[in-house]
């Protein structure tokens, strides 16, 4: 059978599940959603957007569209969290908000954590504000997709002048024990005026089955808000991976995002941010460190839209055995956009011959008072380096071991909480065989 006929007929499938199910909440923006996915199809290799990234074949080939989701058996999160971290932890396992797993230990009892379901109820003011006004689901499949089929989420609305202490730690868990996976989760962050806060979000899943997860995201920074946040993609079931997370970004708003690719058989990550007032200030952080035959694509837009602002965007890749990396880096410069500072790279290290990378970094530039520069680099290790370390006694093993980490630790630079860099950089250390 061709791709183009399994697209097509998981396609169908895929419209026929939806209008099976009964959806208690947005129903407007669900049917849009499942129209545009009925229009737009999964996506193949001739669509540019994701021709380096074989997703619909791999759905085609690891998942029945038709299989009923199992519960969980999960009553434990020790495993999950991030250990000596002091947080407020929300959960959701298969898409689903437990309660009964979560912990809300801040004191800042002005901040409103809302399982999205009943937010319609209660919260519905700021649900027409900012539900779905970020996910573009007119042109991406798998942002139609989770517009149509989420089940939960969670709205996190941040008053005005709060400064939340302790981080926000949403913990993803998929429980594929006993049957396949697929799973479609929302998250809606509304910053108000001059508020502050840190969300982590981490993904794990347990059990043989495969595991097909999206979500979406969408992050309102409002005037001189500031939001850190960062994504722990270290899944090391058979997870195929979609996320859209889209920020705005107002006036005087500073923002510093990272993200951590470590494992998953297919991570994608559409990564978008408007920058939509003066002296904002935004910074983004990635690292992929890809090994065997997984694949990650992180798909970056930053668009400046009004003058004074300076963006700084920083990706990296250390890719082994047959893994493979795709960046696709876009940034606008609107016409009024004047004084605008924006700068991107993306360096990459093949250490096998069978490793890939595909990267693209673009820029659009319609003001002619600015500084942008983009670039990219795709190499091997600098067996010269290598060969000095060698030389003042250090084996080869570790001489790689220390360059490789060197490269790669420069993104964690940015990271001001203490127990979260540490424990990322032992991931990474604990990837890259860091022994000395």
């Amino acid at each position: 059978m061709s791709i183009v006929t399994e697209k097509k007929d998981s396609t169908t499938d895929i419209i026929n599940g939806f209008h099976k199910l009964k959806f208690g909440e947005a129903k407007e923006s669900r049917e849009r959603a499942i129209g545009n996915f009925s229009r737009l199809g999964l996506p193949t290799d001739r669509s540019e957007e994701y021709r380096f990234t074989p997703i619909t074949k791999s759905l085609v080939n690891n998942f029945s569209w038709s299989t009923e989701l199992t519960g969980s058996t999960i009553n434990s999160i020790d495993e999950f969290r991030i250990p000596g971290l002091d947080a407020n932890i929300l959960v959701l396992i298969n898409g689903i908000y437990s309660a009964k797993l979560s912990n809300i230990v801040s004191p800042e009892t002005q901040v409103k954590i809302t399982r999205l379901s009943e937010a319609f109820q209660s919260d519905k003011e700021v649900l027409v504000q900012f539900f779905d006004k970020l996910v573009n689901s007119e042109a991406d499949a798998f942002a139609a997709m989770n517009t149509a089929f989420w089940t939960d989420g969670l709205l996190i609305h941040i008053p005005a002048n709060t400064k939340v202490v302790k981080p926000l730690l949403v913990l993803h868990i998929n429980d594929a024990s006993a049957s396949q996976v697929i799973s479609h989760t929302r998250l809606l962050v509304s910053l108000e005026s001059g508020s502050e806060v840190t969300i982590l979000e981490k993904f794990d899943s347990i059990g043989n089955q495969s595991v097909f997860h999206t979500f979406s995201e969408e992050f309102v920074i409002k005037e001189n808000a500031q939001l850190e946040y960062c994504k722990i993609q270290n899944d090391h079931g058979k997870s195929y991976q979609v996320a859209n997370t889209l920020m705005h970004q107002s006036t005087g708003s500073k923002v510093n995002t990272f993200t951590l690719t470590l494992d998953g058989q297919l991570v994608r990550n559409n990564f978008g941010i408007t920058i939509d007032g003066e002296s904002c200030e935004s910074h983004f952080y990635g690292l992929y460190l890809m090994n065997k035959n997984t694949l990650a694509d992180n798909h970056t837009v930053v668009d400046h839209r009004k003058p004074n602002s300076f963006s700084n965007e920083m990706y990296k890749g250390i890719i082994d055995d047959s893994a493979k990396g795709v960046f696709n880096g876009k940034i606008f410069v609107r016409p009024y956009a004047q004084k605008t500072n924006a700068f991107q790279s993306n360096r990459n290290i093949l250490i096998s011959e069978s490793a890939k990378v595909n990267t693209k970094p673009q820029l659009e530039i319609w003001a002619d008072d600015v500084k942008c520069s983009h670039g990219c680099t795709t190499g091997q290790l600098d067996e010269e380096a290598v060969f000095y370390l060698q030389s003042r006694g250090i084996s080869y093993k570790t001489a790689k071991a220390m360059l490789l980490y060197a490269f790669a630790a420069e993104v964690l630079e940015p990271i001001k909480n203490e127990t979260v860099k540490n424990f990322l950089d032992q991931l990474i250390s604990q990837r890259l065989h860091k022994d000395f």
